[in-house]
Order: structure tokens, then C-alpha cells, then sequence
């Protein structure tokens, strides 16, 4: 084995090792799987019946059924995810800004006040993954 592949093996290595670079790992595969994976169930509705979460106000703004505004909902989640497996420094903050939309929208909701928070944190850990990006992305990464 060449002196080259033991320096880049021993690289790997210790940047796997490092917790930061962990925590990026980590952060950049949930946003990028779970967006995914809510958008597509906007289609078929079998974790939960999306349009309930559709406050009444922006299904009056917007065109169509709750059902067909959950069908954009799908799409714009599924780039969002798409977005963070492949530019997880711009994709961390597109998740960020759809959040804080998605709680405005569960805010005007009687009874969602609980999810809304829990999205709140999920913003956050969507910042963080964007703060994280700024370190890792491309810079550390393993060859």
C-alpha cells in the first residue's frame, strides 16, 4: 500500500472520528430522508390526513382542495430534501424557512400547538445542519 493511500485511509478515519463532522452526518441524512418521505405520504395520506393540518385561512388563499394544496405541500418537501442530500449548506436553510412556515400555519390552528413546537425544534436542528455545512461540506468530507 502506497504511503498516499495510508495518509488518506488514516484521514478518513479521523474525520469519521470527529463528533462535529458525526453530528453533520447525522443531520444531513434526517433532513434529507424525512422531507423525502412526508412528501410522498402528502400523496397517499397513510401516516396521517394532511389537509386536517391545512389551516382554514390558507386553504381559502390557495386554489383547489386541501387535498391538491397538500399534493404542491409533497413536491416543494420532496426538492427540500433532495436539496439538503446535495447542498445541505443551502438545503439546511430552505428546511429552516419551510418550517417557520409550516408553524405560522400550525400556530392559527386550535389544537396543533404541541406539533408546532415540536417543529420548532426541528427548525432548529435545521439551522444547526446548515451551521454544520458551513464546516464540513466539501471541506473534510472522506474521499
Amino acid at each position: 500500500m502506497s504511503s498516499a493511500s495510508i495518509t488518506s485511509a488514516r484521514t478518513r478515519r479521523a474525520v469519521l472520528a470527529d463528533p462535529g463532522y458525526q453530528a453533520f452526518l447525522i443531520l444531513r441524512t434526517g433532513f434529507a430522508v424525512a422531507p423525502v418521505l412526508f412528501g410522498l405520504d402528502k400523496f397517499t395520506n397513510l401516516l396521517v390526513d394532511w389537509p386536517a393540518y391545512l389551516a382554514p385561512w390558507i386553504n381559502n388563499l390557495v386554489p383547489g382542495s386541501a387535498q391538491a394544496a397538500m399534493y404542491a405541500v409533497g413536491v416543494i418537501e420532496i426538492v427540500a430534501g433532495i436539496a439538503v442530500a446535495l447542498a445541505p449548506r443551502f438545503g439546511g436553510w430552505l428546511v429552516a424557512g419551510w418550517l417557520a412556515g409550516i408553524i405560522v400555519n400550525l400556530l392559527t390552528i386550535p389544537g396543533y400547538y404541541d406539533i408546532a413546537l415540536r417543529d420548532f425544534g426541528l427548525l432548529l436542528g435545521a439551522v444547526a445542519l446548515a451551521r454544520l455545512a458551513e464546516r464540513y461540506q466539501g471541506k473534510h468530507q472522506p474521499s
